[in-house]
């Protein structure tokens, strides 16, 4: 065991490595004979774990929420906090294409919390659950000094087909659905106090605290034979760095051309680096041919735009970004990552 534990601390690691390290020792320690490890089809590393069940392919995907760290109770209401609580894992599956079904619910609350509060937090979550049919069938309930919150969420894969991070191929397109950069326009008028119009706040607002996950849109992709898709959390150039990595190939944006949300345009001058960075826009973002791609945009109604290209692995990065005549563009890398990005430590 301790052959393989790099001697660092959790920041210099990063939440990445941590994933890849703690792969690795589940990896190595497993056993291949055991019917659990038998039926699996997908664990560390996709959107959601999968595997075989009587027959089904069952989805199951987990997050957690920390208070003063992905949260502050003076910005966020109860309500809006329990939809993004079950929205997020609802994206999870969305990015698969598969059907929600059962959530499972952890608190962790101080005793001077009210109980309306609590009231208002499942409010806001059994809404969102019912819009979605999913059923919210327990959980667990802890003391803490902060409110942590932790959805488990259940479901299955539609007609057995599931969407991958892993198999994005050289020549394909890159598409997105809606538009960028709400969420993180939203978080940055929130640290900065800026004065907006109520209209433009109220949709902001939306953005970041109630985020409509694409599950519909995601089983539209798996029912027109779409094979690759990531939700956008970490950002669209790090969520699309991951299908890169999963499936060995590069990728090419064209800057001009990604969808960034008028009022994000209209109201903050970094506008490009919302959408590119910013994160939790929660829109799908996927890769196929082009008739394909053309194919969903007609059975969807929802708008998907075509952004860069899937190229052959060798490209100085990951994805390079490409301007209006083509030529490369460098970009500040954006994207959350725990422990290296400001997480807070006890």
């Amino acid at each position: 065991m301790s052959a393989i534990i790099p001697r660092m601390d959790l920041s210099e690691l990063g939440e990445f490595g941590l994933i890849d390290l703690i792969h690795t020792i589940t990896e190595r320690l497993k056993d291949p004979e055991h019917p659990s490890w038998q039926r699996l089809l997908i664990g560390i590393g996709d959107d959601t774990a999968a595997w075989q069940s009587n027959g089904q392919t069952q989805l199951a995907t987990t997050d957690t929420l920390v208070q003063n760290v992905h949260f502050d109770l003076k910005d966020i209401t109860w309500e809006e906090l329990g939809w993004k609580a079950l929205a997020i894992n609802l994206s999870d599956i969305a990015a698969m294409g598969g059907i929600p079904q059962y959530a499972l619910v952890s608190l962790a609350l101080p005793g001077a919390l009210e109980v309306e509060n609590i009231c208002e937090f499942y409010d806001g979550m059994a809404r969102l659950a019912n819009e979605f049919g999913v059923a919210i069938v327990g959980g667990n309930i802890a003391v803490a000094p902060n409110v942590v919150i932790t959805v488990a969420l259940l479901g299955s894969a539609r007609n057995e087909k599931m969407l991958r991070r892993s198999s994005a191929t050289p020549g394909e397109q890159i598409a997105v659905t809606g538009y960028l950069g709400l969420s993180a326009a939203c978080l940055m008028m929130l640290k900065e106090r800026t004065s907006l119009d109520a209209e433009t706040i109220k949709i902001l607002r939306q953005g970041h605290f109630r985020p409509v996950p694409r599950v519909r849109e995601g089983q539209v992709l798996v029912d027109q034979g779409i094979k690759t898709a990531i939700d956008i959390s970490d950002g669209l150039i790090a969520d699309l760095g991951h299908i890169c990595e999963a499936s060995e190939v590069s990728a090419e944006v064209r800057i001009e051309q990604v969808p960034i949300h008028p009022l994000v345009k209209a109201n903050f001058q970094n506008y490009q680096q919302l959408a590119l960075g910013g994160g939790e826009d929660y829109e799908l973002l996927f890769t196929a041919n082009k008739a394909d791609i053309e194919r969903v945009r007609q059975t969807i109604h929802y708008p998907i735009t075509i952004i860069g290209n899937i190229t052959q692995e060798g490209l100085p990065d990951r994805v390079t970004l490409l301007d209006a005549k083509g030529n490369i563009t460098g970009y500040e890398k954006g994207g959350w990552e725990h422990f290296k990005d400001g997480a807070v430590e006890a």
